[in-house]
């Protein structure tokens, strides 16, 4: 990333597996990243998870595309997830919604100074209010960041063109396929 906050860093290194079936959008993370990334301090869901070692997948409601959705995980497991149409006017799902994301998370490994852990998050059909997603295209972005590390850092798999880190910018999502 060409963003000057990831500049002088080691930057993590992350692979993610996108699976979209008729009920389930699915995301398999796998992080590897140098100890000054990596920060597990988040205890709750919809607590402040980007401060953390944190995987996230941003999609556009194909029920509104006026609006996404940010369901952001940390390497513990705690979710943030909200919806809205910008990044100031952000409604929290419900604890009830919350339960509905699956997330399977593999335990943290240390290397070295590598940390190696994943996360496998299923976004069900039903948290945008569909039966399922046959015949739904969906944009998105996925994201890796932890603000409050050593070394914050800021990763995307689709280019974010803008002059500092900004993930709440949906004209930059891209089709999954």
């Amino acid at each position: 990333m060409k963003w000057a906050a990831n500049q002088g860093i080691v930057l993590p290194a992350v692979l993610a597996d996108v699976e979209i079936s008729l009920e389930y959008f699915t995301v398999h993370f796998t992080v590897e990243e140098p100890s000054d990334c990596f920060r597990a301090e988040v205890m709750e869901d919809n607590g402040r998870s980007w401060e953390d070692s944190c995987v996230e997948i941003f999609l556009q409601n194909p029920s509104n595309p006026e609006e996404y959705f940010n369901f952001e995980t940390t390497s513990r497991g705690h979710l943030l997830a909200a919806h809205g149409t910008g990044r100031n006017d952000r409604e929290v799902l419900s604890s009830t919604d919350i339960a509905k994301v699956v997330r399977v998370k593999q335990l943290a490994s240390v290397a070295g100074n590598l940390v190696g852990w994943g996360m496998t998050v299923r976004i069900p059909a039903s948290i945008f209010g569909l039966k399922s997603f046959e015949g739904i295209t969906l944009k998105g972005n996925l994201y890796k960041c932890a603000d409050k590390a050593k070394a914050p850092h800021y990763l995307s798999a689709f280019e974010v063109d803008t002059e500092k880190p900004d993930f709440h910018r949906p004209e930059f999502f891209k089709e999954f396929i």
